[in-house]
């Protein structure tokens, strides 16, 4: 009966012991961990886009060019093309549901014009720096930074499970009035 007392007493001891071992370790290996330039990139681009990804590997993927790896950023580019032009659809007839479907087609194609908006929008937030592309293929080309660009938005969908949240970060990012290309 005598070491009962001294169990109870014990025992706390070795959990805050143990547990305060685990802590060190666990702070030291924080302090002796570098991320990689890329790693870096990615949080920073959450950051920007004010989205922080439950998989970061959809994120890599969307920052992945065909030309660097056959897990690339294809797929999710088609599927944040579809994403944009939903969104931004639905913004412009909830502005106005009179408006004609060829301006309402005209302003959408504007909004996802390589060129003039997808390129640009990719290009503030710095993706031609971030993008994963070949030696051989130029990361500013606004085709790649736009697939890029489209890539994040594709990503968040499948992250989410939710088109709608995807269109919500497009919004945010894209500002201005939609269904008009941001000037560079």
């Amino acid at each position: 009966m005598k070491l009962r007392p001294f169990t109870l007493y014990l025992l706390p001891v070795l959990v805050i012991a143990i547990s305060s071992s685990f802590q060190v370790r666990a702070a030291n290996d924080q302090r002796f961990k570098t991320s990689s330039p890329f790693a870096t990139a990615l949080e920073t681009l959450q950051k920007q886009i004010g989205y922080t990804f439950k998989s970061i590997g959809l994120l890599r993927r969307a920052m992945t060019h065909s030309s660097f790896s056959e897990e690339n950023n294809r797929a999710l580019g088609i599927l944040g093309g579809y994403v944009i032009d939903t969104s931004v659809s639905l913004r412009l007839l909830n502005k106005d549901i009179d408006i004609s479907p060829k301006d309402l087609n005209r302003r959408v194609s504007e909004t996802s014009n390589v060129e003039i908006s997808c390129a640009v929008d990719g290009m503030h937030l710095g993706l031609q720096k971030v993008v994963r592309v070949s030696p051989k293929t130029n990361s500013t080309v606004p085709a790649v930074v736009c697939g890029a660009f489209r890539a994040i938005f594709g990503a968040i969908a499948v992250d989410t499970g939710k088109c709608d949240d995807a269109g919500d970060v497009f919004l945010r990012v894209h500002g201005g009035e939609v269904g008009k290309a941001l000037p560079f």
